[in-house]
């Protein structure tokens, strides 16, 4: 008997979105109720589906999740469920209705022989009817009853979703089976009847549990974060809890060799967190007080006690999961172009073998009975079944394979572009750099002292969280002792620039180079002062006050330690790279000769950038953009792929960004761009093993030098051929 988590259409295709050109909604619906539909994991079930209940008063929106087999319904009344219902259960889908907070049923295996028992004993009748026919004996009916019983045992599920499907006109992989075994019964090929549905029922099996492996390795990432935490009680003591109970803002506490079960920031203790699950990281991060730390990773040495910053339901691990369950279900190219040439093929094949069965004994004087077998073959060969998980079965294990490695792909779409990338735009501060600048020294300019430059200056600068900004107050706080500011009124972010606002009864700008020109402000003296400053490789900021220069400050950041590293395998790759920045153009030239970016530009607004980048699409072709997913939002949104650097923790980049690097590690990029590469050439072999397979057969089936069987085992041959092809992406390196 096959078990439950094998019922698919088409072998194990769980894993593909749909069948049209539209992807389907994967978020839950205002007001929607969740059905659990074991028998749906297949695009083929999603168009009967969709058949049936779009075109029901009753029904107001459908939304599918194929890998989890949960369908979505919004009635269009509150009276409306029982007849969606009866619906279901009228085309074969029995669904369970889910509470709201409910997981998701898990189908727990009943030992080998429950599951699989009528299986093994069909196979045997099947074995026993080959050996019989093979002998030649003269009791004729007892191959007949060993075929007859086989075919009951093992085959009874396909015979039933098959009436179903044609029922409704719909000729998938359960309705041809059906049809080619009772042909094949009808002709008298009783014993490789028999045979081919053993085999496709166990081809069934094999291609599902195949299959599981892709899913499974997106259902992992669920099971990261723990399901309790220890939490810190009104009375001071320290008492389990489920994670789901835990609110914002309790104190959590993790032993050494425990998992972080929630979203936190240290508030006592210190300790080496194994990030791995989160950010890719090989080696643990030390953590200490005031330091984030992410649900699922693991405490490794000390004890800390945290204070909860995310529910479990918002959790970095939460977003993550729900960003990859979301892109699983977003085709990519590929995929689409599968699913349009399979609505082709597969009524074409129909067709063949129908004119095959009827018009080859009036044409070329074949037997009838040779003409209907030759059909029969050809009706197993239209299975479209390996061609269609060519595609999604490579998708997901990339998908998988990228998020185990903290690179967050938003679908696969971008996982496949990223394999023709001809360009990549870098913003500088905290992406090349290391976004942690500090002031090397501060030069005045006319009367203002010292203390009054860095007072007024800090003041300004800790209503922003610009890198640049925070440099500034470093340096008042750590090297002048600087701990109380001064109000600021009238405060306002110029982008791009720096900030203004008004502090003791004066007007005051602190900016860059470009808004000292734009302000009139930069003479002769200032002006040599600042290229002075910038030649050296090194961002000057003014601070003004009525209209007069007060100080510059001189600000240096540095190169990461594994830019150059990432610049250089990029080059190998080639991929053009380019570096966009508001910083003054020699600061900029600078890190990018250090670091051997092929081209850089400074002194840029937001909407430069944007212009930039579109440039860089019209010379180079896909062209994608670095950033922090939040300033350099217009260029990213632009790139045909917008990467966020260290996305771990941050709601923003994780929403917006096409794919997310959870850490700051550059060196992602490239791996990235070399798993795509590798995905791509596994979707060109999968489609040219599962067409080449099926075109052989189908001039095998015509020439009559292909049997039945023999049209099964290439069937899943093929299916597993391109499914282990395809799961060889979850062992990249």
């Amino acid at each position: 008997m096959q078990s439950k988590s094998s019922t698919s259409c088409c072998g194990g295709c769980q894993t593909e979105a749909t069948v049209t050109d539209t992807a389907p909604q994967t978020e839950p619906l205002t007001g929607g109720v969740r059905l659990y539909i074991n028998a749906m994991d297949c695009p083929t079930e999603e168009r009967m589906i969709r058949a049936k209940l779009e075109t029901m008063p009753e029904v107001k929106n459908l939304a599918f999740n194929l890998m989890d087999r949960v369908l979505t319904v919004q009635p269009a009344t509150a009276d409306s469920m029982p007849a969606i219902i009866r619906a279901l259960e009228d085309i074969g889908f029995p669904p369970e209705v889910l509470d709201d907070d409910q997981s998701i049923p898990v189908e727990p295996s009943s030992g080998f022989f429950k599951d699989y028992g009528r299986l093994v004993l069909g196979g045997l009748c099947a074995l026993v009817a080959e050996v019989l026919d093979y002998q030649a004996i003269d009791q004729a009916w007892l191959i007949v009853a060993f075929a007859l019983l086989g075919i009951a045992l093992s085959g009874l599920g396909t015979y039933k979703k098959g009436w179903t499907a044609l029922r409704h006109l719909d000729f998938n992989i359960n309705a041809l089976m059906s049809i080619a075994v009772t042909g094949a019964m009808l002709i008298g090929e009783w014993p490789e009847a028999v045979m081919v549905m053993v085999l496709f029922t166990l081809a069934e099996v094999i291609e599902s549990k195949s299959l599981d492996r892709a899913r499974n390795a997106i259902k992992e990432l669920m099971a990261l974060a723990p399901d309790t935490a220890t939490v810190k009680g009104p009375a001071g003591d320290w008492v389990a809890q489920p994670v789901g109970e835990v609110e914002l803002g309790q104190t959590v506490r993790v032993r050494p060799g425990e998992k972080i079960p929630l979203d936190g920031e240290i508030i006592s203790g210190s300790a080496a967190v194994n990030q791995a699950p989160i950010t890719g990281e090989s080696l643990p991060v030390e953590k200490t007080e005031g330091d984030k730390v992410f649900a699922g990773t693991l405490n490794e040495t000390g004890m800390l006690e945290l204070k909860v910053t995310a529910l479990a339901s918002n959790s970095t691990v939460a977003r993550i999961i729900h960003a990859v369950e979301k892109a699983q279900s977003e085709r990519a190219p590929a995929q689409r172009f599968i699913d349009r040439f399979a609505r082709v093929y597969t009524p074409a094949v129909l067709i063949l073998a129908a004119l095959t069965a009827l018009l080859m004994p009036l044409a070329f004087g074949w037997s009838w009975i040779d003409a209907v077998y030759r059909a029969l073959v050809l009706l197993v060969i239209a299975c479209p079944c390996a061609l269609v998980i060519s595609t999604p079965v490579t998708v997901v294990s990339g998908l998988a394979a990228a998020a185990r490695h903290g690179v967050l792909i938003k679908g696969g779409l971008y996982l496949e572009q990223a394999s023709k990338l001809k360009a990549l735009a870098f913003d500088k501060t905290g992406t090349l750099t290391e976004g942690r600048p500090q002031v090397t020294h501060v030069e005045l300019i006319g009367d203002a002292t010292h203390a009054d430059a860095v007072l007024f200056a800090a003041s300004l600068a800790s209503h922003s969280d610009h890198p640049i900004s925070q440099a500034v107050v470093r340096f008042a706080n750590e090297r002048e002792q600087l701990s109380d500011f001064l109000s600021v009124d009238g405060f306002e972010s110029l982008t791009g620039r720096g900030v203004q606002g008004r502090l003791e009864a004066l007007d005051c700008v602190l900016g860059n180079h470009r808004l000292i020109h734009e302000l009139g402000l930069c003479s002769s003296a200032l002006e040599a002062s600042l290229e002075a400053i910038e030649e050296q490789g090194q961002t000057a900021v003014v601070l003004v006050c009525d209209q007069r220069p007060w100080a510059i400050f001189a600000i240096a950041d540095q190169p990461k330690t594994h830019s150059r590293k990432t610049l250089e395998q990029l080059r190998e790759l080639n991929v053009h790279t380019l570096v966009l920045s508001g910083d003054n153009p020699h600061t900029v030239a600078r890190i990018a000769e250090q670091l051997g970016v092929d081209d850089a530009r400074g002194n840029l607004l937001p909407e430069q950038k944007l212009e930039a980048v579109q440039a860089l699409k019209t010379q180079h072709g896909i062209t994608a953009m670095v950033g922090d997913g939040i300033n350099d939002a217009p260029a990213m949104a632009s790139a045909d792929i917008g990467f966020a650097m260290g996305a771990a923790g941050t709601d923003t980049a994780i929403e917006t960004a096409d794919v997310a690097l959870m850490d700051d590690n550059l060196e992602k990029l490239p791996w990235f761009i070399r798993l795509s590469r590798t995905a791509s050439w596994r979707l060109k072999q999968n489609i040219t093993l599962a067409l080449g397979i099926k075109l052989l057969f189908m001039v095998l089936a015509l020439t009559g030098e292909a049997t039945l069987w023999m049209a099964v085992f290439a069937d899943l041959g093929a299916s597993l051929l391109v499914i282990f092809n395809g799961l060889r992406l979850l062992r990249f390196k």
